[in-house]
């Protein structure tokens, strides 16, 4: 993958707030409620479990995060912690040097894209989607970071939050727990399609369709793996159309994305399957406790985006694989 050394980037959305982020890590998973996989043990499932703590939260009145969804003190510990990180990230040309600024310039083509594409979407929501928005920040951090979901630690893996849209990552992951412990894929890709993925969460969040998951139901064809399986669908419809993302004078961002980008992102996808994280922490799959879907239902449906096919699994009849 190669960046347009002459495009300009947006650093207004990307920040770091180092390590410890104000937070302490344990104020999520807490409560009523628990989903059957563990946090911090395979507990990432899909990288997302906060989202349906969040959305559980929201429908049943049960303060599961302790901290909340009104972001309390965890919005200013964000901001007077932030750091520099990103002050050198200016150019297409950074972004080739650096992963940091090559994380930068993928939200910025993420944002693009939905811009422009958000229309389309029109029909999925019952009525209930919002105008387009970006994402409001996307935090980096390293350990535990404060967020409007409640305090976070590296073990929840990357997610997105609805209650101050913004999306959370710990770089330390991609290393750490996705490569080492969950055998997947190494490559500057497979942190993109994260992103595209986490990024798929807020336009869900937008159009209604979070709204939509109004129980604890478990299983291939549940609520919650509907959600999982969009936000894969989303990120594989941006990633068709990455290389036409443009920065605020109309240059292009991304140059060019490879075959084998794609298929890290596939690979990734794959990696952190319900049934693959299962088989390696209790030796078996049971998909009646699934919550975010197998490897083949994240590649299915990365694909149908990739290929410009509808992304509307709530209306879907089934989100198995044919």
């Amino acid at each position: 993958m190669r960046f347009n050394p002459k495009a300009r980037l947006d650093r207004s959305r990307v920040k770091d707030t180092g390590r410890g982020g104000g937070g302490g890590g344990g104020g999520l998973g807490g409560g009523g409620v628990r989903l059957p996989i563990p946090v911090g043990k395979g507990g990432i499932g899909g990288l997302v479990v906060i989202v349906l703590l969040v959305v559980l939260a929201q429908c049943t009145g049960l303060d599961l995060l302790g901290g909340g969804g009104s972001g309390g003190s965890g919005g200013a510990n964000r901001l007077s912690n932030l750091t520099d990180r990103y002050a050198e990230c200016e150019t297409g040309a950074d972004a080739n040097d650096s992963q940091d600024c090559a994380r930068l310039a993928i939200e910025n083509s993420i944002t693009g894209y939905w811009q422009g594409a958000y229309g389309e979407l029109s029909g999925y929501d019952g009525g209930r989607a919002r105008g387009f928005q970006p994402i409001d920040s996307l935090y980096t951090f390293t350990g535990s970071v404060d967020t409007g979901c409640g305090s976070a630690s590296s073990a929840v893996g990357p997610f997105y939050c609805p209650a101050d849209e913004s999306i959370y990552l710990d770089t330390t992951f991609f290393d750490d727990v996705l490569e080492r412990q969950l055998g997947g894929p190494d490559g500057g890709f497979v942190e993109f399609y994260v992103l595209a993925h986490e990024y798929g969460h807020h336009i869900s969040n937008l159009i209604g369709s979070m709204g939509l998951v109004t129980s604890q139901e478990t299983g291939p064809q549940s609520q919650g793996v509907r959600l999982e399986r969009q936000a894969d669908c989303f990120a594989g419809m941006w990633a068709a159309h990455a290389e036409q993302t443009e920065d605020v004078d109309g240059n292009v961002l991304i140059e060019d994305i490879t075959d084998e980008d794609i298929e890290l992102a596939i690979d990734a996808a794959e990696a952190v399957g319900d049934d693959r994280i299962q088989e390696q922490t209790q030796g078996q799959a049971t998909p009646e406790t699934w919550t975010h879907g197998s490897a083949d239902q994240r590649r299915y449906w990365f694909d149908q985006g990739y290929r410009g096919r509808t992304c509307d699994t709530f209306a879907a009849r089934s989100v198995q694989v044919p």
